[in-house]
C-alpha cells in the first residue's frame, strides 16, 4: 500500500506530458548477484522491482559476472528471457558481449554505469541499441570547464593533478578547453598523491598568486590540501571533480570545498514521494536504486509512447523527454542524456549542497 501511494504521488507530480498508462513490460535486469559487486547489483534489482510492481511490469534478473568469459552465457540468458528491454550493465565487458545479439533482436539496453566513450562510438557505428543514464567520459571535463568559465573567469586560476592517468587526462582536457577561449592558469603542477601533508604545494600555490584551484585528485588528497591551506592561513577556493563524491578517509573534507559531481537524487524534490515510500518498505535509496527505478519508469513510458505511435520501445526512447525521479530524461542522437547530470556543489556540514556563489573565496 505504501509503495502504491508513493508511486502514485510521483506519477501525479509529473509535469511533462506523457501517454496514458498502459500495460507493463518485461525487462531483463542485468546486475551482479554475487562477488564484490553484489551489493550494487542488489541496488539495481531493488530499484527496478519497486517500480515494476505498480505497473504490472515484470523483471527478469540476469546475473552479470563482469568477466569476458561469461559473455556467451549472459547473451543466451538475455535472449531466452523474452524481455522487451534490458537495464543495469555495471561492466563494459557485459555490454560488449551482449549488444550485437540485442541489436539483432531489437532489444534496447540502458546502462546505469558504463561511461566508455569508445564503446558508445562502436555502438553508434554498428547500430547497437545502447542508451545510458551514466554520463560519458567527456561530460565531466566539459562540466568542470563550464563551472570555471561561469564562476572563475576573472580569478587567478591554478590547475593541479596527482599524476594518475585519470587525473592527468581530466586536468589536461580542462586546460585545453580553457585555452580555446583564452583562459590561461597562473600555475600548473603535478603533486605527489597519498601524502600526510601538502604544505609545500599550498605554499607554491600562494606564491603563484592563485586563489582558485582546480584539482584532479581524489577526495583524501583534496582534503589534505584544504586542511593545510587553512592551517597556513592561505585563502584558496578548491574545486574537484566527481572523485570528491566519496567517503572521508584519514582527513575530513573542509566545508567550502567545491565539486562538479552528480547530486544525490534521493534529496531531490522529484524523488521525495518515491524515497518516502521506499524507506517505508525497508529499502534505502542509495547508489543505483533510484537510477534503476528511473530506468524502469522511462521504459514503461516509452512503451506507452510506442503503442500510441504504433512503433517499438527502441524508437520511442528517442522521443521524450520523460519525467523520472532523476528529472526529465531525453536521449539525444548519440543515445546520451541531453541534460547534463553534473552540478556544481559545495561540501557543507557533511554533505554536498548546491553552490550558487561559487566564486567566493572560502
Amino acid at each position: 500500500m505504501l509503495k502504491s501511494i508513493g508511486t502514485t504521488l510521483f506519477v501525479a507530480g509529473l509535469t511533462l506530458t506523457s501517454p496514458a498508462l498502459g500495460a507493463g513490460l518485461k525487462v531483463a535486469v542485468v546486475a551482479p548477484a554475487d562477488g564484490p559487486f553484489a551489493a550494487l547489483g542488489k541496488q539495481i534489482t531493488d530499484g527496478a522491482a519497486f517500480q515494476a510492481g505498480d505497473r504490472g511490469s515484470e523483471i527478469v534478473p540476469i546475473a552479470e559476472s563482469c568477466d569476458p568469459a561469461g559473455g556467451e552465457a549472459l547473451t543466451k540468458a538475455l535472449l531466452a528471457s523474452g524481455a522487451e528491454a534490458a537495464i543495469g550493465f555495471l561492466c563494459t565487458e557485459s555490454l560488449e558481449a551482449a549488444l550485437p545479439a540485442l541489436a539483432e533482436a531489437g532489444i534496447p539496453a540502458i546502462t546505469l554505469s558504463v561511461r566508455s566513450d569508445i564503446l558508445m562510438e562502436d555502438a553508434l557505428k554498428k547500430k547497437w541499441p545502447l542508451f545510458r543514464l551514466a554520463p560519458n567520459g567527456k561530460a565531466e571535463a566539459a562540466a568542470i570547464t563550464d563551472a570555471i568559465v561561469t564562476n572563475w573567469r576573472d580569478r587567478p586560476l591554478a590547475l593541479i593533478d596527482d599524476g594518475t592517468i585519470h587525473s592527468r587526462e581530466l586536468v589536461e582536457s580542462v586546460r585545453n578547453a580553457l585555452a580555446e577561449i583564452g583562459i590561461t592558469p597562473v600555475f600548473t603542477d603535478t603533486y605527489r598523491p597519498s601524502q600526510e601533508q601538502q604544505v609545500s604545494l599550498v605554499r607554491r600555490l600562494a606564491k603563484s598568486g592563485a586563489t582558485h584551484v582546480f584539482t584532479g585528485g581524489d577526495r583524501n588528497d583534496t582534503a589534505v590540501i584544504a586542511r593545510d591551506a587553512k592551517s597556513e592561513n592561505i585563502p584558496i577556493t578548491l574545486l574537484g571533480g566527481d572523485t570528491l563524491n566519496a567517503a572521508d578517509l584519514d582527513v575530513p573534507l573542509e566545508n567550502g570545498v567545491l565539486a562538479v559531481t552528480i547530486a544525490d537524487p534521493a534529496r531531490s524534490s522529484e524523488a521525495a514521494p518515491v524515497v518516502a515510500a521506499m524507506r517505508a518498505a525497508g529499502i534505502e535509496p542509495d547508489g543505483y536504486v533510484l537510477p534503476a527505478f528511473a530506468a524502469m519508469s522511462l521504459l514503461e513510458q516509452a512503451k506507452d509512447q510506442a503503442e500510441n505511435d504504433d512503433k517499438v520501445v527502441l524508437d520511442a526512447l528517442l522521443k521524450g523527454p520523460y519525467a523520472t525521479v532523476l528529472g526529465p530524461i531525453h536521449f539525444n542522437s548519440t543515445h546520451e542524456r541531453a541534460e547534463s547530470s553534473y552540478r556544481l556543489m559545495r561540501w557543507q556540514d557533511g554533505r554536498f549542497v548546491a553552490a550558487p556563489d561559487a566564486g567566493k573565496a572560502q
